[in-house]
Parts: structure tokens; C-alpha cells; sequence
């Protein structure tokens, strides 16, 4: 039994690559008006479509805002219904069905024709009615769909929805659309996080940040780090201008040089010259610079070298930059 599973899904994939892959020869120059008049449209991109496909539409629709193209879903039953009032003469129609004759989509399309909204079309019959009275006809057609029965839409869906990333990349790239134009659009995201958050918006500041004047002996030093909890201290003149850091690992080195902790200035023992980075740079980059070095934590500096903060890897992961 578990043989017929493994065939039947290898025949499934193998019928909707060969329809996937049927889509590359009609990438042509209707494909290219589309773009043109989505890219030029200055209203939005309404998608619609019918049953499966219009979950399709609905897809395509959300991939077309996220990248640039600003897009909505109109479902079409709901278009005789009042929802016909969401769609104006600036937007462009782009209307979905494999037979080109869905009921629900032929009925609309006098009234999508009368308000002057271009139409685009994706159908697997450029004879339909709603391919003839399309401005812009994409053939989505297929030899054959996965479903042995012929009737559920398997093929046809997976064609439709490649073709709507398709129209949807080619814009994002027609437009210059960046990582960061996405993370505007996705900002509760992990790529928005990355993208926009900045060190400013997570550092701890004022009496979060652990700090000890020079001169301190190690021990006041450690007490400072334990109350703090980052496991880590800055070392600062009276003026809070950065002299030096103590972590860890510099204590280890200390017990290694058998300093005693109670007699020893921490001056002798902190890191000279180490890594900061300024409130400005983004989240993202001082995890960068954490994991290069193997570090779990940055102080932050301004630009007279004043201690102003302090981030940590915690930081970092809570505010979903990892």
C-alpha cells in the first residue's frame, strides 16, 4: 500500500512539473502588456476569481501587495452583491478561471467594461468568454490535471498560481522593490525586524548598564557584573568616557594570573580597545557582529566615546532579530 502512495505522489508532481514547465513558452509579449499595465495602473490591482481559483487569486493577490504592487481580492459572487463598489476605473481586473466561462465572473465583466478598468485575464481557454473580452489574455492551459478523475483542479491551480508569481516578481524587479520596501510591508516579521529595528530601540540605558569607574578593584568589579546580570562591565572615567571592558573571560584570565581579586585595580585586568558599536546601526548588524567575535554582548557609545548603553545576545533573540 505504501508503494501505490509513493507512486501516485511522484505521478502527481511529475504532471504538474510538465505544466509548470508548458508556461515557460507562453511568456511573451501579452505576458509583458500585463506587466506594463499593472506597473502604470494607479489605482490597485483587483484579483478575482472563483472556487479554487479564487484561493488562487486570493494568493496572488496578497503577493502582489507584499512586493510592491498594491492589490486586493474581490470575490466575485460577492461583486453582484455591492462589493462591485471596491473596484474603480484607476484599478486593473485581473480575472481568474480555467474555463474563462465562470458564471459568477462573465456576469461582472459588462460593468467592469463600462467603468473603463483594464482586464487582464489567465484562463486555459483563449476561446472563453472572458478570455475574447479581456484587454490581456494569459494562457494558462494544461495537458492534463494530477487528478486521476480529471476534475479535481490540481494542475491548473499549481499553473495559475506560478504565473501569478511570475507577473508578481517580474513587477518587483521592474520597480527596484528592495529588502526594505518588503520589510516596510512586513513589519512584524523576522525580515522586518531585521531590516528596520535599530540598537537605539532595544539597548538598556541609564542605570541598566553596568559600569564602574577606574580604579575600581576587581571584586567591586564582579559585584557590579552580578547585579547587572549581562556578564560584563565597562570601565569609564569620571566623565563616563569608555576606558576599557571586563567579561568574563578577562576574569578567567585573571584567576590564570593569580591576581588577587581584592587588591588588584580592574584597570589592570579589563580589554583596552574594545568592540562598541553606535545606537544608529541596526539590530541586525550587532548580531552580526556578536556571533563573528563570539561575544553575547556590545556596549554602546556615542560619538565622544561615552557610554550610553548596552545590548545583549537575549536582546537580540527577544525581539525576534534571530
Amino acid at each position: 500500500m505504501s508503494d501505490n502512495y509513493i507512486q501516485s505522489a511522484k505521478r502527481t508532481i511529475e504532471i504538474e512539473l510538465a505544466a509548470i514547465a508548458a508556461l515557460s513558452d507562453r511568456i511573451n509579449q501579452s505576458f509583458s502588456d500585463a506587466c506594463d499595465l499593472m506597473k502604470s495602473c494607479k489605482g490597485r490591482v483587483i484579483v478575482t476569481g472563483m472556487g479554487k481559483s479564487g484561493h488562487i487569486a486570493n494568493k496572488i493577490a496578497a503577493t502582489l501587495a507584499s512586493t510592491g504592487t498594491p492589490s486586493f481580492f474581490v470575490h466575485p459572487g460577492e461583486a453582484s452583491h455591492g462589493d462591485l463598489g471596491m473596484i474603480t476605473g484607476n484599478d486593473v481586473v485581473l480575472a481568474i478561471s480555467n474555463s474563462g466561462n465562470t458564471v459568477e465572473i462573465t456576469t461582472i465583466l459588462p460593468l467592469i467594461k463600462r467603468m473603463g478598468a483594464p482586464l487582464i485575464s489567465m484562463t486555459g481557454n483563449a476561446r472563453s468568454t472572458l478570455a475574447t473580452q479581456s484587454n490581456i489574455h494569459l494562457d494558462i492551459s494544461i495537458k492534463e490535471e494530477a487528478c486521476p478523475l480529471g476534475l479535481a483542479p490540481t494542475s491548473s491551480t499549481t499553473a495559475t498560481l506560478v504565473m501569478g508569481d511570475a507577473l508578481a516578481v517580474a513587477l518587483l524587479e521592474s520597480k527596484g522593490f528592495s529588502e526594505k520596501d518588503f520589510a516596510f510591508s512586513h513589519p512584524g516579521g523576522s525580515l522586518g525586524k531585521r531590516l528596520l529595528l535599530t540598537v537605539n530601540e532595544i539597548m538598556h540605558c541609564g542605570e541598566r548598564i553596568p559600569k564602574v569607574i577606574e580604579g575600581t578593584l576587581l571584586s567591586d568589579g564582579l559585584m557590579e557584573i552580578s547585579k547587572k546580570g549581562f556578564g560584563m562591565t565597562a570601565i569609564v572615567d569620571h566623565t563616563d568616557h569608555l576606558k576599557g571592558l571586563f567579561t568574563d573571560g578577562d576574569l578567567r584570565r585573571a584567576f590564570d594570573a593569580k591576581l588577587d581579586l581584592l587588591s588588584t585595580s580592574i584597570d589592570l585586568a579589563m580589554t583596552t580597545n574594545c568592540k562598541t558599536i553606535t545606537a544608529d546601526i541596526l539590530a541586525a548588524e550587532a548580531l552580526n557582529i556578536m556571533e563573528n567575535k563570539k561575544i553575547t554582548g556590545l556596549l554602546v557609545t556615542n560619538n565622544e566615546n561615552k557610554v550610553i548603553g548596552i545590548v545583549h545576545m537575549h536582546d537580540l533573540i527577544h525581539a525576534g532579530v534571530i
